[in-house]
């Protein structure tokens, strides 16, 4: 496909395949859906959980985290995790008035 140009974009439509970027991979759903269930839980927890190799779920839990949809606090050698809730209701939000613009023109 090449590169996307990101400039060739407003910042909505980037904004908005940002976060289904995040979104569009069944791991980091499974790994959303297991931190909402299980707050402040560490890494090792979801491997146990959803069977992925460590470095797998690490890269996953980093796209999310760019994504903003979720927090990493270091406390010694672990980081919690736990679902960024201010992104979580802005992502929301972004996903309405998507598909509601989008209905309006159909």
């Amino acid at each position: 496909m090449g590169t996307t140009k990101l400039f060739a974009h407003s910042l909505r439509q980037n904004r908005i395949a940002r976060l289904y970027k995040a979104l569009g991979h069944p791991a980091r759903i499974a790994i959303l859906e297991y931190i909402s269930k299980h707050p402040e839980c560490i890494c090792n927890d979801i491997v146990s959980d959803i069977e992925l190799a460590q470095a797998t779920i690490s890269q996953h839990l980093n796209e999310l985290k760019r994504a903003g949809l979720i927090r990493g606090e270091s406390r010694g050698k672990k980081i919690y995790y736990s679902i960024n809730i201010d992104k979580w209701y802005e992502t929301h939000q972004i996903s309405n008035n998507f598909f509601r613009d989008a209905q309006k023109v159909m």
